[in-house]
């Protein structure tokens, strides 16, 4: 197993950016897919980006690519969504995820969830 620990969501204006890291526990953080969802008030939670394990592959859902990067740094155990160009649509609770099947943006093919963090972008 592997435990996930979200930090550095806040309070950013429109346009401004951010960088959310996902902190893994474990030894075997480099067998892990991992990826980034992000759940609105009311709405579902939605995919925003998978990374390979090695970090090879990357794959951004159509609302954010181009704005936001993933990356990972394995001997660090890391997980970082750089988040640039925020919108108000970009408010929700983010929650960085884990699986062991390889990048997928479904999020009933991740197995370990973070606690989120909260994302708030002002207009």
């Amino acid at each position: 197993q592997v435990q996930l620990v979200e930090s550095g969501g806040g309070l950013v204006q429109v346009g401004g950016s951010l960088r959310l890291s996902c902190a893994a526990s474990g030894r075997t953080f480099s067998n892990y897919t991992m990826g980034w969802f992000r759940q609105a008030p009311g709405k579902e939670r939605e995919f925003v980006a998978t990374i390979s394990r090695s970090g090879g592959f990357t794959y951004y859902a159509d609302s954010v690519k181009g704005r936001f990067t993933i990356s990972r740094d394995n001997a660090k155990n890391t997980v970082y969504l750089q988040m640039n160009s925020l919108k108000p649509e970009d408010t929700a609770v983010y929650y960085c995820a884990a699986n062991d099947e390889g990048p997928r943006a479904r999020d009933r093919a991740y197995d370990y969830w973070g606690q989120g963090t909260q994302v708030t972008v002002s207009s």
